[in-house]
């Protein structure tokens, strides 16, 4: 049995641009206490959520391990480590949702999309995921779609929600086709 460990995936260099940025950022809050935290909030601000790549230039030029960073990214809800999707669905899970039936709601929508929780369909057209409370609870089950909260939703009401924001992409791309 061999048990050699896969090789490293080998990452690239952020482009010239992304590196200026971020060494702007470093001077912006070298001296600040809580530095870290602050740089990946405008990362996450900037691309909707911190590229690998982006986040390994700032371990290199802190000269701290990328672990370090990863545990902040990984304990902070606000923080995202896969590109979000144009349109961003979720589910809130707190209690009342979830005595209501939010379950129900997010597996219609996996099923929909074709993704499981917490991803982003390869077309990148939708972002599902689930928190644990959006304080809404006397609409439970609530979801928030795009900025928008809807409130007592029910799974047959899914694929209609999709199939509106597919709709509303469709004409909009026609009309930058005329």
């Amino acid at each position: 049995m061999n048990m050699s460990a896969a090789p490293p995936v080998a990452l690239q260099e952020p482009e010239p641009d992304v590196l200026e940025e971020i060494q702007h950022l470093l001077d912006k809050w070298k001296d600040k206490e809580g530095n870290l935290i602050m740089i990946l909030h405008e990362i996450q601000n900037k691309y909707g959520f911190v590229p690998r790549d982006v986040a390994l230039a700032v371990a290199k030029r802190l000269e701290i391990r990328l672990a370090q960073i990863y545990e902040v990214l990984t304990f902070y809800h606000y923080f995202k480590l896969v590109a979000p999707g144009k349109h961003n669905i979720t589910v809130c899970n707190g209690t009342a949702c979830y005595l209501k039936g939010c379950a129900q709601l997010i597996q219609k929508l996996e099923t929909i999309l074709g993704i499981p929780e917490g991803q982003t369909t390869k077309d990148q057209m939708f972002h599902l995921e689930t928190v644990r409370c959006i304080g809404c609870c006397g609409m439970s089950p609530a979801m928030v779609v795009d900025g928008r909260t809807l409130g007592k939703v029910k799974p047959d009401d899914m694929k209609a929600l999709v199939d509106d924001i597919k709709t509303i992409e469709k004409a909009s791309g026609e009309e930058r086709d005329n």
